[in-house]
């Protein structure tokens, strides 16, 4: 017993002894993962991407050819960071010096009224005093500031072709910045006058080198435009710029995609410089231009902000207000239009004003023609938009003069029989007042006819064209509960409402069919409802009434999630009390399975009989039959 239980001892003591080795070197094995791939995600984050890493228990190990001495140091220090400085081994090469690709060479030249200053890095190969001295020649003797550094690598192969180009471009540029890089000059600079700019454009870009790319930025100050000026023209089908100015490059490009787009075949220079009247002057440029487009010929002139703009000889009188009433109402406020429509050739042809006003089946209102000031277009568009809604309002009458003293009156007066019609036009001329369109209202005609002989007098001569239409009468519209019955059975009778099998969900095809259930429900307004769902005879019968149940509830949610008013409909489960063809065959089965609407009808009321009616049978009762048959064997006598 004592010798055995030394043994028991013993072994317990080795399996602890190999334990604890076991977990030491698993622990040992996840601190040396753990620090390496440590530090290796980190360097990596730190674009030290060519180091390695290795770890040996609690040593680290950073291997790999580093490209710089700093870059080496570098890894060292953020190593570090990770793990104790002191765990981590250096065991990195550094490259050599000629395997580094060489720096990028560039120099900026300033000049300005105070001399010129080199800053930048050149090859120790370039003749510093050869480029000194040539660019102080080029300068006229200017005082130059070195600030220039040397790197003893050998020069690209287009650095002296670059170079020089910028020394000799220096001798035009008194205030400029040149910057030059290998293959590359860019040289931004301020001159005098535009012309100048054009010159010095055209000369640099014809003496730079084949190898070298070049990138100008020349300006030159902005010219005042006294007055501001644009005269654009379309004349037998050429259209053309007399003059054009522009106050910002963004401003000159609407004014020419206008002009393009009006006929403008080349190109075309806008002067762009100051003294614009409004910054909306391109808006208002483009604009015009656009609209001598449409009318097709004349000539539109700016001066500061009146505009002229006169269109060519006949052109129909209708489509120039329509295109100058459009004009008029979207340019910015400063700027004044006045527009000019040549009379035709013939003198005796007298032009008809006329105001028209459109009311779309959407709603839309569109009003063009003619009024007689700013005041009386204000007017007539705040009584259209109470009349109808301010969104679906657009005005373009243009101000016209020559128009009678009663026009305002009989315009807004054709504004107001426009809002009895459903859809529509009024045209107002001078002699007549014309009403055309359709109208949901019954009795509309009467009341319009009443309205514009009051408003106008019995004397004025009015037409009306109004048509009643059922579908457009609200109320007269809306189905009969037995069109709305008869409806969806239609729908119904052609799709069938499915379900997933043995589910209360319906499937993919049954949204399409509940879509137009719904539709119709809604035009037909509140109505008493049943739906009902019924089942074949498959399965138990309790579970048939149930999941019948259940459909028809799917059903009646499908219709709330519609937005359909689902107060006064129901749903009812039938299972399979109420076949509709033989359950033995399949195609019995399936047209069993199916969902009906029914109207819920009120019961008969039994008619109750009034109390004279009750009196009267209760005095027949009374009656002896043999002396009644007495009576009426006498009756004969006694009128004898």
């Amino acid at each position: 017993m004592r010798l055995s239980a030394i043994f028991a001892i013993t072994a317990s003591f080795v399996v602890a002894a190999a334990l604890c080795l076991v977990a030491a070197g698993f622990s040992v094995k996840v601190i040396e993962e753990s620090a390496r791939n440590t530090v290796r995600d980190t360097l990596d984050a730190n674009d030290l991407v060519w180091s390695e890493v290795d770890a040996n228990g609690l040593q680290v190990f950073l291997g790999g050819t580093a490209p710089t001495e700093a870059l080496r140091f570098k890894a060292l220090s953020i190593a570090g960071t990770v793990v104790d400085a002191a765990r981590v081994i250096d065991q990195m090469d550094v490259a050599d010096s000629a395997d580094i690709a060489p720096p990028a060479f560039s120099v900026e030249i300033l000049r300005n009224d105070s001399g010129i200053s080199l800053i930048g890095l050149i090859p120790a190969a370039t003749d510093r005093e050869g480029l000194l001295s040539d660019i102080v020649d080029a300068a006229d003797g200017s005082e130059v500031t070195d600030l220039l550094e040397a790197a003893d690598y050998p020069p690209p192969d287009t650095w002296d072709n670059a170079l020089d180009y910028a020394v000799r471009a220096l001798s035009d540029l008194p205030r400029s910045k040149i910057s030059v890089a290998a293959n590359r000059v860019e040289i931004t600079a301020m001159v005098d006058t535009a012309a100048q700019k054009n010159k010095i454009e055209t000369n640099l870009s014809r003496k730079i080198p084949d190898d070298i790319r070049l990138a100008l930025d020349i300006s030159s100050p902005r010219p005042v435009i006294t007055p501001f000026t644009l005269r654009f023209l379309i004349l037998d089908g050429q259209a053309r710029f007399d003059a054009c100015s522009a106050d910002t490059e963004v401003a000159r490009n609407a004014i020419l995609s206008a002009a393009m787009k009006s006929g403008l075949r080349y190109e075309a220079d806008c002067t762009i410089g100051l003294g614009v009247p409004s910054p909306q002057w391109g808006k208002a440029a483009a604009q015009s231009i656009a609209a001598l487009g449409q009318l097709g010929g004349g000539s539109v002139t700016f001066s500061d902000a009146d505009i002229t703009l006169v269109a060519a000889q006949g052109i129909a009188e209708n489509r120039f207000d329509d295109v100058i009433g459009a004009l008029e109402t979207s340019l910015p406020d400063v700027f004044a239009l006045h527009a000019v429509l040549p009379p035709p050739p013939d003198e005796a042809v007298q032009i008809t004003p006329e105001f028209v006003a459109t009311l779309s089946p959407e709603g839309l209102v569109q009003i063009r023609g003619r009024v007689g000031n700013e005041m009386t277009r204000d007017t007539v568009n705040s009584f259209a938009k109470a009349r109808f809604t301010s969104d679906s309002v657009h005005n373009t009458a243009r101000i016209a003069g020559g128009l009678p003293q009663d026009w305002p009156t009989r315009i807004l007066t054709g504004l107001e029989a426009l809002s009895y019609l459903s859809n529509g036009a009024v045209t107002v001329t001078p002699d007549m007042v014309e009403v055309s369109g359709n109208t949901g209202q019954k009795g509309a005609k009467t009341m319009i006819a009443q309205f514009l002989s009051d408003k106008l007098g019995d004397a004025e001569e009015f037409s009306i064209d109004v048509t009643y239409s059922k579908a457009l009468d609200p109320v007269a519209s809306i189905p009969t509960p037995d069109e709305c019955e008869a409806l969806i059975a239609t729908v119904l009778s052609e799709r069938k409402i499915n379900f997933e099998p043995g589910s209360a969900t319906i499937d993919e095809s049954g949204a399409s069919i509940m879509d137009d259930i719904a539709e119709i429900l809604k035009k037909c307004g509140e109505l008493r409802m049943e739906i009902g769902g019924h089942t074949d005879s498959q399965g138990r019968e309790i579970m048939n009434q149930q999941l019948s149940q259940s459909r028809a509830r799917s059903v009646l949610s499908a219709l709330r999630d519609r937005r359909v008013l689902t107060s006064a409909l129901t749903a009812k489960g039938y299972g399979e009390s109420v076949p509709i063809a033989d359950n033995d065959t399949e195609e019995g089965r399936e047209a069993n399975r199916r969902i009906e609407f029914k109207l819920i009808r009120p019961e008969p009321i039994k008619e109750r009989k009034t109390g004279l009616e009750s009196l009267e049978e209760e005095a027949l009762d009374t009656v002896d039959p043999d002396a009644a048959d007495q009576n009426q064997e006498d009756t004969p006598d006694e009128q004898n």
